[in-house]
């Protein structure tokens, strides 16, 4: 197990470049399983997620190739689907969450998909219904072993319809996607996820020969197609690994640049941070963040009340970026409400910033009210253990906030979702270092 020993209370400053985005790279991988001819994909993050989608991919008989950092070559070519049979798989592809999404295109082409109940953040309930209802209405025949939690869908030949999502679902969405492009006929998808990365997914198959209707909005028509082919794909920027700079650049009082963040599609995100007071200046494609030297002060709503902020499926405020905020708002004049209504326990890390003297009220599993220091109390260094990805990033700036040496344990949970982050915090300025226990 790896941990963090950090310094804090320093000013950094330099340019940041924002790796790969995780959830979009873990759609498009997938997606490779659509077609046998070869698809290239670039600006893939060096993550332990990805990472572990790329061994399981090869386990399936994808030949992969790495040309360059962050290029990839998949041809799926020579898929065995009786290895979804094996207990290697199912114990594989239960440690990641996003190999849920390996279901839709299995299903699609080989007739058959599988998963084992998958693993990932300890957040909340993650339904899978929304994934699995879809493909019944599609035509495939569902089965779950209890015994085992193994999940199982069979077809020999899905039939477009139209569905009405229960929820918009990003990787639910992302799952019928993959699997109606090869289905006979036409299907609609109403209440369909959005998102940027979800939009990338439709791009990407269209120019493999998908024919996909309705990109970016919430109403997508699907008419089946009998084969795709090879294509080459580029993935956007994180954006939550963008949010997460804006924090720490806030939080540190530093100048910092984020590099490429492709500002139209980062959606709600610049307006959720102005609204914390914190001063972003577009300059091209990159995001300019001044040295805070006066702090930052909470807006609140018109009629003066205290200002909410909430997660929402796109074009709102995404939920990986509410811990974030969260922190942010411990330091800023003023106070707000955080209101996580997609996950019960996301927000159970604020006992560790309680430690370090943030002023938090944990209202009830989703709503939890922050009492901002205005700088006037700095947060204190501690001992802390990193419960999940986003938790992880958020207690790694409150500890470059804080005056001191901290501790952060369990530091896997940051590995899953950000790329080599010591030596890129490093080349700003961070005194971080990565031990080994």
């Amino acid at each position: 197990m790896g941990s963090f020993q950090i310094e804090g209370g320093h000013r950094l400053k330099g340019d940041i470049t924002p790796q790969g985005a995780k959830n979009e790279a873990l759609q498009i991988l997938c997606a490779v399983l659509l077609t046998d001819q070869t698809v290239t994909v670039s600006n893939v993050p060096d993550i332990v997620d990805v990472n572990k989608l790329i061994v399981l991919l090869k386990k399936m008989g994808v030949k992969v190739a790495h040309l360059e950092k962050g290029k990839y070559t998949f041809k799926a070519d020579a898929v065995d689907p009786h290895f979804l049979d094996r207990q290697e798989y199912k114990t594989d592809a239960k440690q990641l969450r996003g190999s849920v999404m390996l279901v839709g295109p299995m299903l699609s082409r080989f007739g058959k998909g599988s998963i084992p109940r998958p693993g990932g953040d300890k957040i909340g309930r993650r339904r899978l219904d929304t994934h699995f209802e879809g493909l019944k209405l599609l035509g495939a025949h569902f089965n779950y072993s209890k015994e085992d939690h193994f999940y199982t869908v069979t077809a020999r030949q899905l039939q477009g319809q139209h569905l009405l999502l229960e929820e918009a679902s990003v990787t639910g969405t992302a799952n019928i996607i993959m699997a109606a492009v090869l289905a006979k006929g036409t299907t609609t998808i109403y209440n369909a996820a959005c998102e940027p990365y979800l939009q990338q997914l439709c791009k990407m198959l269209n120019k493999m020969g998908a024919k996909i209707a309705g990109v970016g909005s919430n109403l997508l028509t699907i008419e089946g197609v009998n084969t795709l082919n090879g294509t080459e794909h580029t993935l956007l920027p994180d954006m939550v690994e963008i949010g997460s700079w804006i924090g720490l650049a806030a939080m540190t009082k530093s100048e910092i640049t984020i590099k490429n963040v492709s500002w139209d599609d980062l959606g709600q995100i610049p307006v959720i941070f102005s609204k914390l007071g914190i001063e972003l200046q577009r300059k091209g494609d990159d995001i300019f963040i001044p040295a805070h030297e006066d702090g930052y002060e909470i807006q609140n709503f018109i009629d003066g009340s205290i200002l909410t902020i909430s997660d929402a499926p796109w074009p709102g405020f995404t939920p990986d970026l509410l811990s974030i905020v969260l922190v942010v708002a411990t330091q800023a004049r003023g106070s707000v409400l955080i209101h996580q209504k997609m996950f019960e326990s996301r927000l159970f890390f604020v006992d560790k910033l309680i430690d370090m003297g943030a002023k938090i009220i944990l209202c009830d599993p989703h709503r939890a009210t922050v009492i901002g220091h205005d700088f006037k109390s700095s947060l204190k260094a501690t001992v802390m253990t990193s419960p999940d990805i986003r938790a992880g990033i958020s207690l790694l700036i409150a500890a470059l906030s804080a005056k001191g040496k901290s501790t952060i344990h369990n530091i896997e949970q940051i590995d899953r979702g950000y790329e080599n982050i010591v030596s890129r915090l490093q080349n700003i300025g961070a005194i971080i270092e990565r031990t080994e226990n």
